[in-house]
């Protein structure tokens, strides 16, 4: 199973991602975590140690210019669109409490200038990750899906919109479903998180009306308490722990039912 999972920052796609990479691991899945986020916390959240010192394949700088011909920065006339990648998850892996993490770092965005090596060896990874690994990826993105492509929407087995309840992160859900469907990728569903009542998930169902929705996770004073203290915030919650294991039962639902249909 293939899951990206995007949203406007600060929803909770983090902690959604880590806890559903723990599950899947305890059902005995061999799972694949990747933080493509900028903002880079999937590997803390899951408890690697020294996770601030994981250098993001983006800033490789002499692996990028052996794989690609160019070197990050510099301006390059030529430089291979499709490098050698299938040997990198070995590599670069880190894996802690059976779960690997690989961090990819940020993807250029066109307005940054042209389509350089970085992204070229990032997008050859993320599409060999997806297309070709027979294990549960779990992809952690931005509020978009730079990530992803035509050549890997359809490998997505599900992208998952966290959505939190207020109008901002209505609309960035709104704008991923649209990119998304812009690239093919139509297996999209959304998540409720930090709900404290029923208006909150009410508004959150009227406002995305035409959406699966996979779950809603309660709001926990004892996440935030957790992360003041330093603590693990994967064990700070048992009703939040208890809804994402609802939530992998939803997605293993899903995905039969599709791969039935289809």
């Amino acid at each position: 199973m293939k899951i990206a999972i995007s949203g406007k920052g600060g929803v909770g796609k983090t902690i959604l991602a880590s806890l559903l990479a723990r599950t899947f691991a305890e059902s005995g899945y061999s799972v694949l975590a990747i933080d493509a986020d900028p903002d880079a916390n999937l590997a803390a959240t899951l408890g690697f140690s020294n996770a601030e010192r994981i250098t993001p394949i983006s800033e490789m700088s002499a692996l990028i210019e052996e794989r690609t011909g160019a070197r990050p920065g510099q301006i390059a006339l030529y430089f291979k669109l499709n490098p050698k990648v299938d040997d990198l998850p070995e590599r670069y892996c880190q894996e802690h409490n059976g779960i690997k993490l690989m961090v990819m770092g940020r993807i250029k965005k066109g307005g940054a200038g042209c389509y350089c090596p970085e992204n070229a060896l990032l997008q050859a990874l993320i599409t060999h990750l997806l297309l070709a690994r027979d294990e549960v990826v779990i992809l952690d993105m931005e509020a978009g899906i730079e990530h992803l492509g035509r050549a890997t929407a359809k490998a997505v087995d599900k992208l998952i919109v966290v959505v939190e309840p207020s109008r901002r992160s209505i609309e960035t859900a709104l704008k991923i479903n649209k990119l998304a469907k812009d690239i093919g990728l139509q297996n999209i569903a959304v998540v409720g998180n930090k709900i404290r009542s029923q208006s909150e998930r009410e508004f959150i169902i009227s406002s995305l009306p035409s959406f699966e929705f996979l779950g809603f996770i309660p709001y926990d004073q004892a996440i935030i308490d957790a992360d003041l203290a330093n603590l693990s915030l994967l064990d700070a919650s048992q009703q939040i722990t208890n809804e994402v294991r609802n939530i992998y039962q939803a997605l293993l639902h899903s995905t039969q039912v599709s791969s039935t249909i289809n």
